[in-house]
């Protein structure tokens, strides 16, 4: 894999709700997208979705001459995958079913063309085990979902070739995503264990009884949820030095924040807590269904992500290089 080779086919192997958002966003962005999916009723399902979310993947950018008809779908995996130029695999979180997979992947596909791994939580180096070239594998971790929010994290294992990691990297962000390389392998990758890491605190608070489960929910949101929006976490912290910036926040505020770390909980999932929290939770959506939840929540990102992408390139920090 020396040459980058360009992308005219995409391959989505494992059509849920994750294969099918991808899906839609490739199809929106020019692609002639081909899917499968073992499970019964699979196409019909796809297409649905498919259909629901056009408008949305569309608001953000759809190709001109783009269409849910670009779309085939396929029960044979090794048709689906015989003339990809880029495959996402997004089959169940099942080590030994990735390892499986990714082999009967990498004997069916072009030998130029890169698999990429939807992944949540497992890393590249145990799923690439038995490929004959494991060198063109590699992780490229979306956020829910998909054709509307941006992140794509890009991990490689052990065996992934730099080039790999190149040309993923260059081929998300010229469909319109933001990929971010993770320099190392670990569980969970990035972005999830930063939803951990906030949640565990979120559930220490409602197991102490300090707030209810909608305060919480209103704690993040409407406080530092609106921020992280606009600008991730070390930035805002240069913002909160003031003149003195960053250099100034870790001389005189992070001592504070350091010592906050000590007090952080780490709670025990009680049934008698899970119970607490499902009922909060349930009392908060007052009768609504998680489909206009849903839609609620894309409606938002979708004017959100419009806002950015009127403040400059990419939607990037001003200042900051694309």
């Amino acid at each position: 894999m020396n040459a980058y080779k360009p992308v005219h086919r995409v391959a989505i192997v494992g059509t849920g709700t994750i294969g099918a958002s991808w899906a839609t966003h490739y199809l929106a962005r020019g692609f002639d997208v081909t899917a499968t999916d073992p499970a019964p009723g699979a196409e019909k399902a796809l297409r649905s979705y498919v259909d629901a979310a056009w408008e949305s993947a569309a608001t953000l950018g759809a190709e001109p001459g783009t269409s849910p008809d670009r779309l085939r779908f396929t029960a044979d995996m090794r048709q689906a995958v015989a003339d990809a130029d880029f495959v996402q695999e997004n089959a169940p979180e099942r080590p030994e079913l990735k390892v499986k997979l990714f082999a009967d992947i990498d004997e069916a596909t072009p030998p130029d063309s890169i698999i990429a791994s939807s992944s949540s939580g497992i890393t590249m180096s145990a799923i690439q085990a038995e490929c004959r070239r494991p060198e063109r594998t590699l992780i490229g971790h979306p956020f829910n979902p998909p054709h509307i929010i941006p992140l794509v994290e890009v991990v490689g294992g052990t065996k992934t070739a730099p080039e790999t990691i190149r040309d993923a990297m260059s081929f998300y962000a010229a469909i319109g995503k933001k990929p971010i390389h993770l320099k190392k392998e670990l569980p969970g990758h990035v972005a999830n264990r930063l939803q951990a890491a906030l949640y565990r605190e979120v559930v220490h608070l409602i197991e102490q009884g300090v707030l209810d489960v909608a305060d919480s929910d209103d704690a993040v949101s409407w406080g530092p949820g609106l921020r992280w929006g606009v600008m991730g976490p070390n930035l805002l912290w240069h913002l909160g030095g003031g003149e003195g910036g960053i250099q100034h926040f870790m001389d005189t505020l992070m001592p504070r924040l350091t010592e906050m770390w000590q007090d952080l909980g780490t709670p025990e999932l009680t049934p008698e807590l899970r119970e607490k929290i499902v009922d909060g939770v349930l009392e908060e959506v007052n009768g609504h269904s998680v489909d206009e939840l849903a839609a609620q929540r894309d409606a938002m990102l979708l004017r959100l992500l419009a806002v950015r992408a009127a403040s400059g390139p990419h939607s990037d920090t001003p200042g900051r290089s694309a």
